[in-house]
């Protein structure tokens, strides 16, 4: 299962603007055509039909011009009303203040928009009337109003404190700030890569940035802090003013997208199946000596459908169907007890390449340990009950990309906690301690709490890839990605095992795995092809 962007031999970021066009999927990003470190930021340029497998075409956007001669950073695109996309972007101009940028197609009946043009009247939006020119960027999608103005929010900070700047446009051309920003934080920073899109109540649909209705609520997305944190609201497209249910911060649970290595993401709407979809940099965790050494650093997650959950909380994700046409080999489990203290290994698939979907049932969790949740760091707490300390209810879950004598392996798992209200805590982790023998790499724990009643089965899915990690717990509720680079598991020699440390035995409903098969790569015309990245 190769990555879901061409990678080789360059330094590849966050990814910018994608959009659905004329039956094609695009996907712009960040990346270093010298070289796979950070430095000469352009926009590269790749297009799919159905988001698995990629045409890797020539640069979309490079820093020419005096406005963006420092970099071409991240920035977002938008369908015109006559169908037509533009691209707002934030160059790094001669004096490296941060401005916004406009970039058109030369030929909008191109469905692969191989030529983009830059405005004549670049830059649109200079940080004027006390923004600060170093944090001013990474322009969204832009939505029209009721009143057939458009709106986009610029990533920026006012004292210290996380900021989406407000502007509006009736040409798309001429923006003027708003007064007040759509929203701020005095509990965080910079803000960077906003995202602000509407979301549906009770309909597993997505919406089109522009549609407001009455069963409609908002996302607002800021990365900060090397994750990507949302909060869900209400917002009044008459006056511009933005509700949050929960703002950032204020909640124990501070809801992101994915708790592990994840940041700088974009969704957009796909108009053919009607659903918003989300991709995200994974970046790395071994040394920039490696990264120079292989010749390309960083790749994008799986692609993921992203809804309102029915609760109305949260958000849940799930790796694109797509996806499916992957996969090879099958193995089928079901209603198999497991002992604690017990782990069998999963074989007949392919472990370094493999979608694992697993549902567990807790027949007794009347013993659960207590917990406190929101007086604990749920990370810290994965890290003091790692997968290899025992509990009463778990640790149970799957080891993945393990050697064959567990030297090696990376866990991925669930413990079940009571609380002191008397409702259970599930706690999920991915605990990557063990996950190689290599010694300067990262090989830190993520955790998070899934909102899932325990008495239910509760749900894991792993999509495996050499040295991705990608698991969605509870349904896609929580979701935990994982860079690992093992020296033993790697290719035949990794292994599956499910297993369960805890005293008490928990039951596998079903269990259902699949070896995956490699997504095809083609290099634009005259480009040389290297390998995608194990």
């Amino acid at each position: 299962m190769a990555k879901m962007v061409i990678v080789p031999q360059f330094e590849h970021v966050d990814p910018n603007g994608p959009m659905y066009y004329k039956g094609i999927y695009h996907l712009f990003y960040q990346y270093n055509p010298y070289a796979a470190v950070w430095g000469n930021i352009t926009w590269g340029h790749a297009v799919s039909h159905n988001l698995i497998d990629w045409i890797d075409l020539e640069h979309a956007i490079e820093p020419t011009e005096p406005y963006d001669i420092n970099g071409c950073w991240s920035g977002s695109a938008t369908i015109l009303p006559g169908g037509n996309p533009v691209i707002l972007y934030t160059g790094a101009d001669f004096k490296n203040r941060q401005v916004q940028n406009l970039a058109e197609p030369k030929n909008p009946s191109d469905p692969y928009l191989k030529e983009w043009i830059k405005a004549k009247n670049n830059p649109l939006m200079t940080p004027i009337n006390g923004i600060d020119p170093q944090f001013f960027r990474d322009p969204t999608t832009a939505w029209q109003g009721p009143d057939k103005r458009w709106r986009v929010v610029v990533g920026s900070q006012i004292d210290g404190h996380g900021t989406a700047l407000l502007y509006r446009s009736k040409d798309f051309v001429t923006w003027t700030k708003s007064e007040k920003p759509l929203h701020f934080s005095n509990k965080t920073k910079m803000w960077e890569c906003p995202d602000f899109y509407p979301v549906i109540v009770s309909r597993r649909n997505g919406l089109d940035t522009s549609v407001h209705s009455k069963n409609s609520k908002h996302v607002l997305k800021a990365s900060f802090n090397d994750q990507d944190y949302y909060i869900i609201g209400t917002y009044n497209p008459e006056t511009d003013k933005f509700i949050p249910d929960v703002d950032f911060m204020e909640s124990y649970l501070k809801l992101r997208y994915d708790y592990g290595i994840f940041y700088a993401s974009k969704t957009f709407y796909d108009s053919a199946k009607r659903r918003r979809i989300l991709w995200g940099w994974v970046t790395e965790g071994d040394d920039k000596l490696d990264d120079i050494k292989k010749g390309w650093s960083g790749l994008q997650s799986i692609p993921r459908s992203i809804v309102l959950d029915k609760n109305g909380k949260q958000l849940t994700q799930w790796p694109i169907k797509e996806i499916e046409r992957l996969r090879r080999k099958e193995v089928n489990l079901q209603n198999k007890g497991i002992k604690g203290g017990t782990a069998f290994e999963i074989t007949g698939i392919t472990a370094s390449q493999a979608d694992v979907e697993v549902s567990f049932h807790l027949p007794n969790l009347h013993d659960a340990e207590l917990i406190h949740p929101e007086k604990v760091d749920p990370k810290i707490l994965c890290s003091e009950k790692n997968a290899s300390t025992k509990g009463v209810i778990g640790p149970f879950g799957l080891m993945v990309l393990a050697s064959k004598n567990l030297t090696e392996r990376t866990a991925v798992f669930f413990r079940v906690f009571k609380s002191h209200d008397d409702k259970y805590a599930v706690l999920m982790c991915s605990h990557q301690t063990r996950s190689s023998l290599r010694k300067v790499v990262n090989k830190s724990s993520f955790g998070a709490f899934v909102d899932v009643d325990p008495k239910e089965n509760i749900s894991l899915r792993s999509l495996i890839d050499h040295s991705i990690v990608e698991s969605f717990g509870g349904g896609g509720k929580t979701c935990i990605t994982s860079r690992v680079y093992p020296e033993l598991a790697v290719g035949q020699e990794a292994h599956l095992y499910v297993f369960n440390y805890g005293t008490k035995s928990v039951t596998i409903s079903n269990l259902h795995g699949w070896s995956m098969g490699r997504a095809k790569i083609f290099p634009a015309h005259g480009k040389k092809m290297f390998p995608t990245p194990n």
